[in-house]
């Protein structure tokens, strides 16, 4: 999870609560059945609480949330297990952007390098990564390096529940278009 994003989105909802914790404790607060839940159809809620998820709590409408979020979209940094959305290329020469003093660093992650002068060079050509490719840690910190971002950061809203007692699946668009691949999602609940 992203917490510097994470606490972009707060600032921005200042007057609403996030309550990100263990999936468990926060299930068996609201109810894991109907019998035990706290109030009607929280229970349905709970059962949404899987991998890295939280509950939104607003008094804002459901359409101004959705909207929002639905637009609300930051490029990150990729982690390892992300997938490339476009080959990386770094050609034979000298690399300017580098310190000497990151030389034995970026030789550690792979790179060819060696110090001529005080100032790091390429031995030869080196692809970073591939589009398609699943990225490795390595790949992932020399694209962090290099000031490359490769992911979408945004936060899915899965469902809603309101003060009435009703409780609604949100439709999601899993399918990412070619321009989306590597996309890092944060799920949410959306509680009014």
């Amino acid at each position: 999870m992203r917490n510097s994003k994470l606490k972009e989105v707060r600032n921005v909802w200042k007057h609403s609560r996030f309550f990100f914790g263990k999936n468990k404790v926060m299930s068996v607060a609201l109810g894991r059945g109907a019998e035990d839940e706290y109030r009607e159809n929280l229970h349905r809620v709970s059962q949404r609480l899987r991998g890295q998820t939280g509950m939104f709590f607003t008094n804002k409408t459901k359409e101004e949330v959705v909207e929002w979020f639905s637009q609300y979209q930051l490029k990150d940094f990729a982690r390892s297990g992300n997938t490339a959305i476009h080959t990386v290329v770094l050609f034979e020469g000298p690399l300017p952007q580098f310190s000497h003093s990151m030389e034995p660093q970026l030789r550690q992650l792979g790179l060819p390098t060696k110090l001529e002068r005080g100032e790091i060079n390429l031995i030869s050509d080196h692809t970073v990564c591939t589009a398609g490719d699943v990225l490795t840690p390595e790949q992932a910190r020399i694209l962090k390096l290099l000031d490359t971002p490769m992911v979408n950061f945004h936060i899915t809203l899965d469902s809603v529940w309101s003060n009435d007692g009703t409780f609604e699946l949100l439709e999601r668009k899993d399918n990412p278009s070619p321009e989306k691949e590597g996309v890092e999602e944060e799920d949410e609940d959306e509680n009014d």
